[in-house]
């Protein structure tokens, strides 16, 4: 049978979804507590590393979503099972803010997005440190562990916090980037870099932060903290005001109120 939107039982796939996290969530905290950083590799680039943790991470996902829905394809940070594109896809990141994680930060994620014909229609994002799952269907709106969330309702920049991040790679807009970063230092409470888009996307979603805003991202990175984020009420941008935040490479996301003077900001200093 064709498995269509109307046909997939979201709530009973997003209870699936949220044990798997716990338990590989599970598995990563107990690793953090001990990790040899001997078993670090570098993926191309030496700042852009990956563990054994989050390949084991990655595959045991894998192995409970696959048996969720009938040919479902998968978008997969550390490529354990064949990407293949699909009307329904899984798009993981088994391990957002691998670098916290090799040094023990305790600010990492798993991410996990389930799109039908590359509309992002569940996600999840679990924090083991702080035992706090993020996690929406268009259904159920938004909710931190069994708390309903909202975005919050900072009316302007200049009564906001944001956070960013910084690319491993791509550094040839790093002056375009910095200068971005200068102008919000000067029109807002301050900028924070957790190193966890998930965690950065989950914040605004939930109020802790206003905004978010980074280049260079990938699909696993923001799938599931987009959909969230717009659950609860917040808005998701590329750089120049338009949707393509998801394979686009770039996002602007905001608690709404603030999201023209952000991209003001950003238009201004970002040239392509």
């Amino acid at each position: 049978m064709m498995m269509t939107k109307n046909n997939v039982d979201l709530l009973g796939t997003l209870q699936e979804v949220k044990k798997v996290s716990k338990e590989v969530g599970s598995f990563i905290y107990t690793e953090c507590l001990n990790f040899d950083k001997d078993r670090i590799e570098a993926k191309g680039k030496f700042n852009n590393l990956v563990s054994y943790v989050d390949k084991e991470a990655e595959t045991r996902i894998v192995k409970v979503l696959s048996q969720l829905i009938p040919d479902c394809g998968f978008i997969t940070e550390e490529e354990t099972i064949s990407q293949q594109e699909k009307d329904w896809q899984w798009i993981i990141d088994p391990l957002d803010g691998t670098t916290n994680f090799m040094h023990g930060l305790p600010v990492f994620a798993i991410s996990i997005g389930l799109a039908y014909k590359k509309e992002v229609v569940l996600g999840l994002i679990y924090e083991p440190s702080r035992d706090e799952m993020f996690y929406a269907t268009e259904a159920v709106g938004a909710f931190c562990n069994q708390t309903p969330i909202s975005v919050s309702k900072a009316p302007s920049l200049s009564d906001s916090l944001l956070a960013t991040g910084f690319p491993y790679y791509h550094f040839e807009k790093m002056e375009a980037y910095l200068s971005i970063i200068k102008t919000f230092l000067d029109q807002t409470h301050g900028i924070r870099r957790l190193g966890s888009a998930a965690i950065d996307l989950a914040y605004v979603a939930c109020g802790r932060l206003d905004g978010f805003f980074e280049y260079n991202l990938n699909p696993w990175d923001v799938a599931a903290g987009t959909f969230i984020l717009q659950c609860a009420g917040g808005q998701v941008t590329d750089f120049k005001g338009g949707n393509d935040y998801l394979f686009g490479r770039e996002l602007c996301a905001s608690n709404r109120f603030i999201h023209k003077e952000m991209l003001k900001t950003i238009s201004e200093k970002w040239h392509e």
